[in-house]
C-alpha cells in the first residue's frame, strides 16, 4: 500500500489516495486507487480531537512551526492555556518529491519530518491515519500574541531579551524572550516596555518585504530572535532566499544559523533543491530588520559609570545588544546596561560606554558570551 496523488479533473484539486498494485496471471500490474485520503490542500490533519482554531504562534528550540513570514494568523492544535509549553498539533503534509528509492516523500510541516518510509506505511495500517515521527512532540506557543502595527507608531525597538551578564542577585538561566519598546512621541514616555513570548508584527504589503506581497506578517519567536542577534554580533553573513520550489522565505535555526552556507533545505515543503549565491545564514528578519535604515548605525554613549561608588545598592549589567527592529530616526546606543537600585527606587537605568567594576572596565563581548552561555535554546 501507499499513498499517491490524484488531480481530479472535474475540480482540479490534488487528492491523496490510499494505493495498491494489482497483479493478474498473463496481465500486467496496474496500479489501483483504493480509497480518497482527503485533499492535500488544506492539510491532512491528525487526529482532531480536543483541536481547536486559535490566532497562535507555535514554535519549539531548533525549529519554528511553518516559517515565521505567515500568511494566516491562524493554528489549529490543542492549547491548555494562554501560552505554555505543551500545546498538541496536528499534522500538516504536503508532497515533498520522493525518495532515492522512487516511493512518494512527504513533509509534514508543523513537526519538521518527512513520512513514507516502511514503517510510517506500517503506521498507517494499523491507526488509519498519517502521523509522521514527531507527531506526540508538544511545542512551545502563545494564544492571541501581541500584534505590532510596525507603521502606527513613531518609535519601535524590537530585541531580544536574555538573562543578565552581571549582578548582585542570582542570574536564573532561561529561554531568550522578545523586548520591545513602543514610543508615539520623538523622546516621548514609552506606551510599550515589556518581555513577550512572542509576538506577530504586521506591515503594509507596500513594503515588498518578500517576492510573495501576500505576506504581511512576521512572527518574531525566541530561537529566531536569538539566532538573528547572535549571528548580528559574531559577523555571520545573513541574507533572505525563498525556496525555489514553494517560494517561501527560509528560515535557518539551530546549527544551521550558526554555519553560513549555500544549499538550503525548507521547512515548509521539505525540499532541498535551493541554493543561495554566497554561503549566507538565512532568515526573514533580515529585511524586517534592513526595512529600516537607522538598524545598522550605532553610537556609543559619553557616559561611564563606577559601581564601587554606588557601595550598599544591587545591581544588574547586560551588555546591550543590537535591535532586531529599529525604526526610530536615531542611533542605536551600543555599550553596557546598567540597573542600580538603592532598595528603595531604581537610581539608575542607562546605557555606558565605560562601566568600572571593582576599579576594573568590563568588557562589552565579555558580558555578551555570558548572556549567550546562560541562555536556554
Amino acid at each position: 500500500m501507499f499513498i499517491e496523488r490524484r488531480i481530479n479533473n472535474a475540480t482540479q484539486v490534488v487528492e491523496l489516495w490510499k494505493c495498491d498494485w494489482e497483479t493478474h496471471p498473463g496481465q500486467p500490474t496496474k496500479k489501483v486507487f483504493l480509497e480518497k485520503l482527503c485533499d492535500e490542500e488544506p492539510a491532512v490533519l491528525a487526529d482532531k480531537n480536543a483541536m481547536n482554531q486559535a490566532p497562535a504562534i507555535c514554535w519549539s528550540y531548533g525549529r519554528t512551526l511553518g516559517n515565521i513570514a505567515v500568511f494566516s494568523q491562524s493554528v489549529l492544535g490543542e492549547f491548555p492555556a494562554k501560552s505554555g509549553i505543551d500545546a498538541v498539533l496536528p499534522c500538516d503534509f504536503v508532497n515533498a518529491g520522493k525518495f532515492r528509492n522512487g516511493a512518494n516523500r512527504w513533509w509534514c510541516r508543523t513537526h519538521q519530518a518527512h513520512w513514507g518510509t516502511i514503517a510510517d506505511h506500517a503506521s498507517f495500517e494499523t491507526f488509519g491515519r498519517m502521523i509522521c515521527a514527531n507527531h506526540e512532540q508538544q511545542m512551545n506557543y502563545v494564544v492571541g500574541p501581541y500584534e505590532l502595527a510596525v507603521d502606527d507608531f513613531l518609535e519601535v525597538g524590537i530585541w531580544c531579551s536574555m538573562p543578565a551578564a552581571l549582578s548582585t542577585e542570582p542570574i536564573v538561566e532561561r529561554p531568550p524572550k522578545i523586548h520591545v519598546h513602543v514610543r508615539n512621541e520623538l523622546g516621548g514616555k514609552k506606551i510599550v516596555d515589556r518581555d513577550f513570548d512572542a509576538i506577530a508584527t504586521l506591515y503594509s504589503h507596500k513594503a515588498k518585504l518578500f517576492g510573495n506581497s501576500d505576506i504581511t506578517q512576521v512572527n518574531i519567536t525566541p530561537p529566531a530572535a536569538f539566532e538573528f542577534v547572535c549571528a548580528l554580533e559574531k559577523g555571520r553573513e545573513m541574507g533572505c532566499v525563498s525556496c525555489s520550489h514553494c517560494g517561501y522565505p527560509h528560515l535557518d535555526l539551530g546549527d544551521f544559523a550558526r554555519t553560513p552556507h549555500r544549499k538550503h533545505f525548507c521547512a515548509n515543503c521539505g525540499r532541498d533543491s535551493t541554493w543561495s549565491k554566497t554561503a549566507i545564514v538565512s532568515t526573514p528578519l533580515k529585511p524586517l530588520h534592513e526595512q529600516y535604515p537607522q538598524a545598522k548605525v550605532f553610537t556609543e554613549p559619553d557616559r561611564s559609570i563606577r559601581l564601587d561608588d554606588y557601595d550598599g545598592c544591587r545591581y544588574t549589567i547586560w551588555a546591550s545588544t543590537p535591535a532586531i527592529l529599529w525604526t526610530a530616526d536615531r542611533p542605536q546606543e551600543k555599550g553596557i546596561h546598567v540597573h542600580i537600585h538603592d532598595g528603595t527606587k531604581r537610581v539608575v537605568d542607562d546605557t555606558y560606554s565605560e562601566v568600572y567594576h571593582a576599579g576594573q572596565p568590563l568588557s562589552r563581548v565579555d558580558l555578551i558570551e555570558k548572556m549567550i552561555a546562560r541562555t536556554i535554546i
